[in-house]
C-alpha cells in the first residue's frame, strides 16, 4: 500500500482508540502547494519547531511514523543542512505516479542558509542534476535528493519524486492547486499546527482500518462508496486534542457511518482496560450536515499512558 500502510493510515484512525503541537499554524507557502502533484492521496503538514518542543508529540511520532517518512526525516537530519535548526514547517505528500504506484515528496519551509549550503556542496564536490532551471542535489547516502526552490522552500525525496514535484511547480504537469476538492478541504485545517488531508481512496482505506470487523457488514459497502474525503488536526498545546472529519455524499450516510463507529467503540470498551475505556469515553462520535466527526481530548499524562496500551498497539500495528 506504499505510503498508505496501516501504520500510516492510523495517524487518522487514532480517534477510535485515542486520538502534533502548539497554537502555531502549519501553513504551506504558494511554492510549497504548487510543488505537490495534483493527483495527491494524502498530505501531512506539521509545525516542525513546535512539534520538537512537545515530548508527547515526539513520542507519538516515534511510535506511528511509517518507515518511509522516517527515512526522509533521517536523510534531512544527517545531510548537514541543519534542518532541525532552520525548518519551521515540514510537509509530506503521497501522490499517484501512474503505473509506478505512489510516491512521496517532502517539503521543508524555513530560513535556509542557501549560500553556505551551496558552498558546502561545492567543497564536497557534490554534483547536481539540472532540470530546466532547477539544480537537484543528492542528499546524503540514503538515495534521497533535494532541490531548493528559493531561500525558504526545499523539496526532497527520491529523485523521481523530486522531479515530479518540480514538474508540478513549473507547470509541466498539474499541481495541487488544480485539485479543487482538496484545496477546499485545506481551508478548514491549514490554520492548525498539525493537519492532514486524504482523498477519497485514502479515506476509504483509512476508515476500513478504523472499523475493523465492522467493515465486513453490509452497511459498510454503502458507506464506503459515498465517502468523499477526510481531514484531521492534532494539537498538544493544552493536553491532547484530535479532531477528524470524514465528508460523505449525504446526511444519511454520515449518520450510518457514525452509528457503525459508535458500535466499534462499544465493542472495544468491553475488552479494554480501565485506561482504554476512559479514552473511548473521551471520544465523541457524531455526524453533522453530511460529515462524520470524531473528537478526542485528554491530559498529557493520560495520553502518554495510552501509547503503550494493547488497544493503541492493535490500531497502529
Amino acid at each position: 500500500m506504499n505510503l498508505f500502510t496501516r501504520r500510516h493510515l492510523t495517524l487518522a484512525a487514532l480517534a477510535v482508540s485515542t486520538c502534533f503541537a502548539s497554537a502555531h499554524a502549519a501553513e504551506l507557502s504558494s511554492d510549497g502547494k504548487s510543488s505537490i502533484p495534483k493527483d495527491v492521496q494524502q498530505i501531512i503538514v506539521v509545525d516542525y519547531r513546535a512539534m520538537q518542543n512537545s515530548p508527547a508529540a515526539m513520542n507519538l511520532k516515534d511510535r506511528v511514523l511509517p518507515p518511509e517518512l522516517k527515512r526522509l526525516e533521517t536523510a534531512l537530519k544527517t545531510s548537514g543542512l541543519k534542518v532541525d535548526q532552520d525548518a519551521d514547517v515540514l510537509a509530506f505528500a503521497a501522490f499517484r505516479a501512474g503505473t509506478e504506484g505512489t510516491r512521496i515528496v517532502g517539503i521543508a519551509q524555513g530560513q535556509f542558509h542557501t549560500g553556505a549550503i551551496m558552498a558546502n556542496f561545492t567543497k564536497q564536490k557534490t554534483k547536481s542534476v539540472t532540470l530546466r532551471n532547477n539544480s537537484i542535489y543528492p542528499l546524503g547516502s540514503a538515495g534521497m535528493s533535494v532541490c531548493f526552490l528559493n531561500q525558504t522552500t526545499m523539496v526532497f525525496g527520491d529523485r523521481d519524486a523530486v522531479k515530479a514535484a518540480l514538474d508540478a511547480r513549473d507547470g509541466v504537469s498539474q499541481n495541487f492547486l488544480a485539485n479543487s476538492d482538496m484545496v477546499n478541504e485545506m481551508t478548514a485545517v491549514e490554520s492548525k499546527a498539525v493537519w492532514s488531508l486524504l482523498d477519497q481512496k485514502g479515506t476509504q482505506t483509512m476508515m476500513k482500518s478504523v472499523l475493523g470487523d465492522a467493515a465486513a457488514l453490509a452497511d459498510y459497502d454503502t458507506v464506503r462508496n459515498r465517502m468523499k474525503s477526510s481531514r484531521y488536526t492534532m494539537d498538544f498545546s493544552n493536553g491532547v486534542k484530535f479532531n477528524m472529519a470524514v465528508v460523505m455524499s449525504d446526511t444519511v450516510t454520515a449518520a450510518t457511518a457514525a452509528t457503525l463507529m459508535k458500535g466499534v467503540s462499544i465493542m472495544r470498551k468491553t475488552s479494554g482496560s480501565p485506561l482504554e475505556k476512559t479514552a473511548l469515553d473521551a471520544t465523541t462520535i457524531d455526524s453533522n450536515s453530511g460529515t462524520l466527526t470524531v473528537d478526542y481530548s485528554s491530559s498529557d499524562s493520560q495520553f502518554s499512558s495510552l501509547l503503550s496500551s494493547p488497544l493503541f498497539q492493535s490500531v497502529v500495528k
